[in-house]
């Protein structure tokens, strides 16, 4: 018999039939799992595909309300003036910059994390570290008169939910073969982004229209704490520990020496930096713009409108992924970048025309191709160390674990965009009273990656383009 042998649980069930008795998936207590083997194809099609969907889940729920956590001052910014909070342009724009410093910052210590505690002792742990900024926001809102270094505080707290993506998907790449990573890693990472669109929709609604026609701020914190709890009780009761589960620090520092790491990690700032840096600001932007359509009450709308930014962003990544496994993933990167320079230019010029609509288009257009960005250059990091590799001299690491090592190295340094691009746009409007100088910057950045991608990656004769990276 193939037995599933559960110590201390109630979860994991039943007895499964299986020739090899020696591939029998073995919990014990604290629902640490020993012999997972999901290349084994009999042991993945009779156990290992339903405890990895399992863990997926709950993986997917947890780092959902981590994105929505992270994001949380995006949209709590905007009301800030409203409820009576005196804060400066430049204190606004720190407040919605500094959860992408704290949240990429923690990406990397959060890459080991899983090793060390397990996936699903740390899915549990970094769940339950969201109530202190959902809380604490909840408390601090009720005050007008609290002071800004808290309110930053709280800020900075919320970037745990951004360093939750690289422990969840750390996680996540053990339980799978190799064949069904990129599905499982895609789904876990769309899941994850979707808590950005969902907090930009739901707290503009919650705070207003259902608040009874006032203004309650302090919902946009407590409204996520219940979610929190749901998620670390159903991690802590349905996911597992990987004893195979192990970090590879030297590795990481191995990868930190080769110059694609680099290279990837600015064209990553420019995909995926800028989503997650304009899902940051982009209701403040169209508050700013045009603030004859968000005035309160009937704004509550057309802010909400911002959440369709991240929405279409998310949607778009596995479709870049997708298309760069068939057309080449620096190709898709090099019209991504063009794309986005054009749809920022277009942006510029229409300014000063005023149009909420037209404004509205261009920037969900910016959003689609930040998103197919995201995935055509994620999907670049494997093959472009694959190829850079020259061996395993003795004593070295050989590419596949240096490229490993990079998929998570190069999340949080992208991630750093989010910080950038929200101090950008402040610095601009706080210095010439309009947003234009700092998209024009963007335009410029834009088309310096989109060289760097075609001369490294897409350059006819390099051997990267003959491969169809």
């Amino acid at each position: 018999m193939h037995q599933v042998l559960e110590k201390g649980s109630d979860n994991v069930s039943a007895q499964l039939e299986a020739s090899d008795t020696s591939q029998a998936l073995q919990v014990q207590p604290g629902r640490w799992v020993s012999n997972w083997t999901p290349e084994d194809p009999e042991f993945w099609k009779r156990t290992g595909s339903a405890v990895a969907s399992q863990n997926l889940k709950w993986s997917i729920f947890a780092e959902f309300l981590g994105f929505s956590v992270w994001q949380l001052f995006a949209i709590v910014v905007v009301y800030l003036p409203v409820a009576g909070f005196s804060y400066s342009t430049t204190q606004l724009f720190w407040l919605i910059s500094i959860p992408s410093l704290v949240g990429a910052t923690l990406r990397i210590p959060y890459t080991f994390m899983v090793a060390r505690f397990g996936g699903r002792n740390w899915t549990v742990i970094s769940a339950l570290l969201l109530l202190i900024p959902a809380g604490g926001i909840s408390l601090a809102l009720a005050d007008p008169s609290t002071p800004f270094w808290v309110m930053l505080s709280l800020a900075a707290l919320t970037g745990f939910g951004g360093g939750n993506f690289a422990s969840s998907m750390a996680n996540i790449t053990y339980f799978y073969p190799a064949s069904r990573k990129g599905w499982a890693l895609g789904l876990n990472a769309a899941g994850g982004n979707l808590g950005a669109a969902v907090a930009q929709l739901l707290v503009p609604v919650i705070v207003t229209v259902f608040a009874a026609g006032a203004l309650q701020l302090p919902l946009a914190g407590m409204l996520w704490i219940p979610l929190i709890l749901l998620s670390a009780w159903g991690a802590w009761k349905y996911m597992h520990n990987l004893s195979s589960a192990r970090s590879d620090i030297r590795g990481a520092i191995a990868c930190l020496k080769v110059k694609h790491l680099w290279i990837i990690s600015a064209l990553y700032v420019g995909t995926f930096g800028s989503f997650i840096g304009f899902s940051a600001v982009f209701p403040k932007l169209i508050v700013d713009t045009f603030p004859e359509y968000a005035a309160l009450p009937l704004g509550t709308a057309t802010i909400t409108l911002a959440f369709l930014g991240p929405l279409v962003a998310s949607l778009a990544r596995p479709y870049g992924g997708k298309i760069a496994d068939k057309l080449g993933g620096a190709r898709i990167t090099v019209a991504t970048f063009g794309a986005m320079a054009l749809i920022t230019a277009a942006l510029v010029l229409s300014l000063p025309r005023a149009n909420f609509w037209m404004f509205l288009f261009l920037f969900l257009l910016l959003f689609t191709a930040s998103g197919i960005g995201n995935g055509s250059t994620y999907r670049m990091i494997p093959v472009v160390f694959a190829l850079s590799g020259e061996g395993k001299p003795a004593g070295q690491v050989d590419s596949s674990r240096k490229a490993a090592a990079a998929l998570g190295l190069i999340s949080a340094i992208g991630a750093y965009g989010g910080f950038l691009i929200p101090q950008a746009l402040g610095l601009s409007i706080s210095s010439t009273g309009a947003y234009t100088t700092a998209f024009i910057i963007f335009i410029a950045a834009y088309l310096m990656l989109m060289a760097t991608a075609w001369f490294t990656y897409a350059r006819p004769g390099t051997r990267f383009a003959q491969h169809g990276v």
